[in-house]
């Protein structure tokens, strides 16, 4: 039985989930959205930054987003940031599917993740990805625009925000220029911690 289709983000209380400009990502405003993670048990096991670590609510929804997943699907401006950020050993130990024009071979890192560079659309894209999670989740990884992509296309069946404490004022908003007469929410739970609300929606067609 194939899983679901879904996102999990970090964001703003005015709406965004990240600085306007690739130069800002890692900046100032991005670590305080995502400050809610850095401290989980979880974060620093993926990420190899050494023992330690809250645990807690917000540590077993870092881990059972990460275990409910089997592949992963991102927009090429989330890749190129990505790419130099990430440690070589890349913290999806999954497959992850790029959405790019750029004709590339796979890229195989340490630790069981793979990027495949898919060139003809979000569809084959999610195809590749479903096929590649079995009876697991994909996970539409970012960013905001290859996030809305596929919302508009009604190809999301649920998604979780974990809606932090802070102001950005500009940037990408998650759901700028989505298709509201098309998409329909139903609310599966609120859980909130002292860091932030995790806010998880059923995404349904009008």
């Amino acid at each position: 039985m194939a899983g679901k289709v879904f996102f999990s983000v970090s964001m703003s209380l005015d709406g965004f989930i990240a600085p306007g400009s690739a130069e800002e990502l890692m900046g100032q405003q991005w670590m305080e959205l995502q400050q809610w993670a850095f401290p989980l048990r979880f974060f620093r096991e993926n990420l190899k930054l050494g023992e330690g670590g809250e645990e807690g609510r917000d540590n077993d929804i870092a881990r059972e987003t990460f275990e409910r997943t089997g592949a992963s699907v991102m927009g090429k401006r989330m890749f190129d940031a990505g790419e130099h950020a990430w440690p070589a050993e890349a913290p999806f130990h999954t497959p992850v599917f790029v959405l790019t024009h750029e004709r590339r071979d796979p890229w195989e890192r340490p630790g069981g993740t793979t990027f495949h560079f898919v060139n003809d659309g979000i569809k084959p894209a999610l195809d590749q990805a479903r096929e590649a999670a079995g009876d697991r989740d994909v996970r539409i990884a970012g960013g905001g625009a290859t996030i809305l992509e596929y919302v508009n296309a009604g190809l999301v069946d649920e998604f979780t925000i974990a809606l932090s404490p802070v102001l950005f004022g500009s940037g990408i908003r998650l759901f700028e220029g989505v298709d509201a007469g098309r998409v329909a929410l139903e609310p599966v739970r609120a859980e909130p911690s002292p860091r932030v609300t995790h806010l998880t929606y059923a995404v349904r067609e009008r």
